[in-house]
């Protein structure tokens, strides 16, 4: 069942990359966050994508949390987190190239235990992507869903950074 408005957050843990190796650039070991513990007492804006790298995720997505987190914050946004069906060296890699350091937290959901959790699992598999997640957006306080909004197959029009700031 999708996650829906009113609903608690699903347990769940998720892998984060903060840190680089000063030699070779590389993302040093991932940290697990406890969905739980990450979300208690914040609000946050938690969307999720399809993966790293791909035409939409990287083009227009990610960018538009990094463009408006002015103005996430301004309207009581704790944190920003983004989650991808991508391991968390990637989900750290990708972060580096956007310029998400301090503004959009990279948290990988590698296996899409989580997207499966959420009920927004996306089954790629017949185009050579395996089970991703859907692209959606969720205003979260307290660990409680305030709003979610998912995106139609190949959409991109209510899970955009401009669409969560005009529900907050």
């Amino acid at each position: 069942m999708t996650i829906q408005a009113g609903d608690k957050l699903p347990e769940g843990k998720l892998m984060e990359a903060t840190e680089f190796d000063g030699a070779t650039g590389c993302p040093m070991p991932p940290k697990e966050v406890n969905v739980a513990e990450a979300s208690k007492g914040k609000k946050i804006v938690v969307f999720g994508l399809p993966g790293a790298f791909t035409p939409t995720c990287n083009n227009n997505h990610v960018p538009s949390y990094v463009a408006n987190f002015d103005k996430l914050k301004a309207k009581g946004v704790d944190e920003i987190w983004c989650l991808a069906t991508n391991d968390a060296f990637v989900m750290a890699a990708w972060g580096k190239t956007l310029g998400t350091a301090g503004k959009v937290r990279m948290l990988g959901d590698g296996s899409a235990d989580y997207a499966k959790a959420l009920g927004l699992s996306l089954d790629l598999t017949a185009r050579g992507m395996g089970v991703r997640s859907n692209r959606y957006a969720m205003i979260v306080q307290d660990g409680v869903v305030k709003d979610v909004a998912v995106e139609g197959p190949g959409k991109f029009e209510v899970s955009g950074a401009e669409a969560v700031l005009a529900k907050l």
